[in-house]
């Protein structure tokens, strides 16, 4: 009988955990501070082997920068955060039609099927994944150029990205024989981790000008995926836009289709995992804002905003700022690594607008990613697989529809609610520009956001990213900004460093930890292992 896999891809690799060693208390107990995908992988891995968790999350959902919560009749309107001013506005009261259940979240994400470890997470309380559901094509469009479509690629390499580019109506034989040769097969030569280290100092656009790509397909196709960082080509990290390259196409055997869940993040994923946490025995703590983490003599003692915790572990899940103001506002750790936290940074704002229109649009796409529509990244329809939103059209004979702008430079730093109304209305002028059907379409709600908490994955030295570990063994790090020697990024490397940050005090007190997956840690061409 054929051993089990995450996926289709044979060569994904499997993480055993460590043996464990030594001992702990009988029920160790630990606070998990971040009820987002790291924080729940955390908190999953731990209860399941006998460990007694609170989990504290500062919103009133979990899910993190992955969740959703309910807007209109009842709700709280045009909800979002301050970036240097106010700039969360909306239209989410009773406007008329009857005081419909509408939710909004900080926008679209895409499940990639080689993300084995959050779907693991998933799996938890929906064993045959079917509230996810495949979106059939991801298409790409450049202003004034062709749209590439990635559904009928092969998905096993070499073969992916040959396919690729056979059929791509964005390269052109005469560009491709531009492209230097020896550093495109650099792109096959790739061993993480140390390719990453290899790359310290060199930033996506850099790596894009060494492999001399066309100007066409690096505007479309290449920097589609630095931006899906929320970052700027310039400051992103080359070596994460190498294993992205070599996970969707050059390496991996998932191919780049994904798939979504088929309503709201938290009626879908969250709630029921939240439920089943419960059925642990984790306490959730909801709209709990944790202050600092103090040690203490035989643990850690937590400190929120409505009292403390005391217990034998912490992990930290937070967002970079948030972890930095409570290391800072602690005294964790040494001063080498409180200087490291410090120096983390954060991406540029993005922004997500959401509208429910009275008019239905059965030819706009589930998913269309852009490129050249000034602050525009995508478009997508959510009542096109989401069910809230699908009864919702059906009952107005109406659509939901969601722009997604990244790495928007202009509202950094202290701006005005007239620079936010600025950008909303060009990321809507650029979607009804690619998708005229919006053009006209009555607006019958609005919502608006706009938030700067992803951590910016630059082109610093991998190295001083931090790692799960901290020099305190009572305290662990989970999250995306958080240091993996896998090819795994964005909600795959938050689950990834959650079950591992679990492993690790598992590990310590003699249990037990999870098996974790990979996609391919080495290129088809990667020097063999001396």
């Amino acid at each position: 009988m054929r051993p089990w896999r995450p996926g289709r891809d044979r060569r994904a690799v499997r993480i055993d955990p460590v043996v464990p060693s030594g001992g702990g208390p009988e029920r160790p107990r630990v606070v998990v501070v971040g009820g987002g995908i790291a924080g729940l992988a955390a908190a999953t891995g731990l209860a399941e082997r006998g460990v007694a968790v609170t989990l504290l999350e500062a919103c009133e959902q979990l899910g993190g920068r992955v969740r959703s919560w309910p807007v209109g009749v009842g709700s709280a309107a045009g909800v979002g955060s301050a970036v240097g001013a106010e700039l969360a506005v909306g239209s989410g009261a009773d406007d008329g039609y009857g005081g419909d259940k509408r939710t909004m979240s900080r926008g679209f994400h895409a499940f990639f099927r080689q993300y084995y470890n959050l779907r693991a997470l998933l799996r938890r309380t929906d064993p045959a994944l079917r509230r996810l559901v495949p979106v059939d094509d991801y298409p790409l469009t450049l202003a004034g150029g062709p749209t590439d479509s990635f559904a009928r690629v092969p998905r096993t390499p070499p073969w992916s990205i040959l396919g690729f580019v056979a059929q791509s109506p964005t390269f052109r034989i005469s560009d491709l024989a531009k492209v230097d040769v020896r550093a495109a097969l650099a792109l096959l030569q790739v061993d993480f981790p140390r390719t990453y280290s290899e790359l310290d100092g060199v930033s996506a656009a850099q790596v894009l000008d060494r492999l001399r790509f066309p100007a066409q397909a690096r505007h479309l196709a290449l920097e589609v995926f630095a931006r899906s960082f929320f970052a700027d080509p310039a400051e992103f990290s080359g070596g994460e836009l190498l294993a992205m390259f070599h996970t969707y196409f050059l390496g991996g055997g998932e191919g780049l289709l994904f798939d979504v869940p088929d309503d709201d993040y938290d009626t879908a994923l969250w709630a029921p995992l939240g439920r089943y946490l419960a059925g642990l025995g984790v306490e959730t703590r909801c709209g709990v804002r944790v202050l600092n983490v103090e040690s203490t003599a035989d643990g850690v003692r937590v400190l929120h905003d409505q009292g403390e915790e005391a217990a034998d572990a912490v992990v930290l899940a937070l967002d970079t700022s948030a972890l930095q103001r409570v290391v800072a506002d602690s005294a964790l750790g040494d001063a080498a690594w409180r200087d490291r936290i410090a120096r983390l940074r954060t991406a540029p704002p993005f922004a997500v607008g959401r509208r429910w229109l009275d008019r239905r649009l059965p030819d706009v796409p589930a998913f269309l990613g852009t490129s050249g529509y000034g602050p525009l990244d995508n478009v997508s329809r959510l009542d096109a697989f989401e069910w809230g939103a699908t009864q919702w059209a059906e009952q107005h004979g109406g659509a939901v529809v969601e722009v997604h702008g990244y790495a928007l430079a202009e509202l950094s730093g202290a701006v005005t609610s007239e620079v936010s109304s600025g950008v909303r209305t060009r990321l809507w002028a650029e979607a009804e520009r690619v998708q005229p059907e919006l053009s006209g379409a009555p607006v019958l709600a609005e919502e608006w956001l706009v938030e700067a908490d992803c951590p910016l994955v630059d082109t610093s030295p991998w190295t001083d990213r931090p790692t799960v570990a901290t020099p305190d063994p009572r305290v662990v790090l989970a999250g995306d900004l958080v240091r993996c020697d896998l090819p795994v990024a964005l909600m795959e490397r938050a689950a990834t460093t959650g079950w591992q940050a679990a492993n690790q005090l598992l590990t310590g007190w003699g249990r037990r930890g999870h098996t974790l997956w990979s996609p391919p840690t080495r290129g088809l061409l990667a020097r063999a292992e001396s």
